[in-house]
């Protein structure tokens, strides 16, 4: 008994001397500390001071400011490279004695083919030279770096990436505009300079929150988190604290511009910078379909059924035609434009465009009468590898023979496939805006979209009270509303499109370009000062 106390005895000295050992470490530990928290607080203002002189000197050179656009993918072929070409094109036409800068992580290509392919893909020239900055480590911003915690992954090596283009290059204002958010406090706080964002898509959303609370298998949720309680509450308070950097990194910003109401409502909510944020509609190449007359071979028959026989002769060409399988032409073509990305879910086009089949049967009033056309651009590897997984499932659904794939196509054939085309067919899930619906629309084609994100908010909604498109949220519902829209009578379809065509006035490249200056005057004007 007397060892057991004489032991106890002992652990509570022993204890007691780690903890005045610990007490004595605290004064120190502070001063250590507050000495790091200087030093790191003197390197930042050194690299600050180097940063802003090597822009005086720059800029004394070259007699101007400069604006500098960050786009690691610029030579991508998707709506976002359309906003970075016509915001180019915008400021060079206003301010012709600032230069410009691109920042773009794309190798084995040059500044002259980078824009080639702008103005094969979007019919875009830039009026002046641009230099472009090649850098040399996008890897650091792929999803495929970071097999977990992949935004988290994707935000820190954007920095990085942001750190290697502001030392190559120290612009005035500079302007992300693929939302890279984590690099406008690095070009604010270390280069000194004006900062300015346009917000594709939310890094993070309350709708990525609600389905991880509700433990559903999207945004990168694995199925292992999504069945487990615990990972997923886990997982939860990972978001919530990557939505709170995300918004303190956002509103560095000085000027915030959003494509769309949906993008608008995520961006207040995170970034909470009502006054600095304005919705610039992204630019669409409406005009280069406006010179293709919309009546064509439909006119005929429209004005024979309508004005002739009236409103009950044209609802029986519709019964005629519903049940013939689409007497106007003799081949519909159904167009998807959009990237080969997950997130534009074209396995449900497929699947979609197979129980269409099913419906429509054989003959050449059915099957025989229809095809898919997937066009589309191919930023990678994966996304190459996407389209072959694509292919596959096309053999698998037995529709190869119905389906074409069309990758990074230029801009004459995208005209050519939209204006030839009888639905235009888009199924991602809140998509932030929708460009590809837009030029359908435009191209007089009758766009199907999914009903959420931009494209119910923004694009498919009624025009001066007419139908501009139709909208499906699921494989049956997609399959009915493109049997429905091949049921149509050629006057109904004539309308809709006539409507739809007359709705998107307001995206087009001229009202971006208007919007985009605006917005971004107050801060063009400071640096000619």
């Amino acid at each position: 008994m007397a060892g057991h106390e004489h032991h106890h005895h002992h652990l509570s000295l022993c204890f007691c001397d780690l903890m005045r050992l610990l007490w004595s470490l605290v004064v120190p530990c502070a001063y250590l500390s507050l000495l790091l928290t200087l030093v790191l607080l003197l390197l930042l203002l050194g690299l600050r001071v180097w940063l802003q002189g090597r822009r005086k000197a720059r800029r004394a050179q070259d007699g101007g400011p400069a604006v500098a656009f960050f786009h690691p993918y610029c030579s991508a072929g998707g709506g976002g490279e359309r906003v970075l070409w016509c915001s180019l094109r915008a400021l060079m036409n206003r301010y012709p004695g600032v230069s410009f800068v691109v920042y773009t992580g794309d190798q084995g290509v040059t500044g002259e083919q980078i824009l080639e392919g702008a103005r094969q893909r979007f019919n875009i020239t830039l009026p002046r030279p641009v230099t472009f900055i090649f850098l040399r480590h996008r890897v650091l911003v792929e999803a495929a770096s970071y097999p977990h915690f992949t935004l988290l992954g994707q935000s820190a090596g954007s920095m990085f990436l942001g750190w290697e283009a502001l030392t190559a290059f120290v612009p005035d204002l500079y302007v992300d505009s693929m939302g890279y958010a984590f690099t406008l406090p690095v070009f604010r706080y270390l280069g000194g300079c004006k900062v300015a964002s346009y917000v594709h898509y939310p890094t993070v959303s309350t709708d990525m929150l609600s389905a991880v609370r509700e433990r559903n298998p999207r945004f990168n949720n694995a199925d292992f988190i999504s069945r487990n309680p615990v990972l997923s509450a886990v997982k939860v308070v990972y978001y919530c604290c990557f939505a709170l950097l995300y918004g303190l990194a956002g509103s560095c910003s000085d000027v915030i511009m959003v494509n769309s109401t949906w993008t608008l409502g995520h961006i207040l909510a995170l970034w909470r910078s009502p006054s600095r944020t304005s919705i610039v509609y992204p630019p669409c190449d409406v005009r280069a379909f406006l010179d293709v007359p919309l009546e064509e071979e439909e006119e005929d028959e429209m004005e024979e059924g309508w004005e002739e026989l009236g409103r009950e002769l044209g609802s029986g060409e519709e019964e005629e035609e519903g049940g013939g399988g689409g007497g106007d032409r003799k081949c519909h073509s159904i167009v998807s434009v959009a990237q080969f990305r997950p997130e534009k879910d074209h396995r449900l086009q497929i699947r979609a465009f197979r129980k269409l089949l099913d419906r429509r049967g054989e003959g050449p009033r059915g099957r025989e009468s229809l095809r898919l056309v997937l066009i589309g651009g191919c930023r990678n590897q994966e996304d190459e590898e996407r389209v072959l997984m694509l292919r596959g499932l096309c053999q698998e659904l037995g529709v190869s023979d119905r389906v074409d794939f069309k990758l990074n196509v230029p801009f004459e054939e995208l005209k050519r496939e939209l204006v030839d085309a009888t639905i235009g067919l888009h199924t991602m899930w809140n998509e932030h805006f929708g460009i590809g619906v837009v030029e359908c629309m435009a191209a007089g084609t009758i766009v199907l979209a999914h009903k959420s994100g931009g494209p119910k908010l923004d694009i498919v909604v009624p025009y001066e009270g007419g139908q501009t498109g139709f909208l499906a949220d699921s494989e049956d519902s997609y399959a009915a509303a493109m049997e429905t829209i091949l049921a149509l009578s050629p006057a109904a379809r004539l309308e809709i499109r006539r409507n739809a065509r007359r709705s998107v006035e307001r995206f087009s490249d001229q009202e971006f370009e208007a919007c985009f200056l605006a917005a971004t005057e107050s801060l063009m004007t400071k640096l000619e000062r």
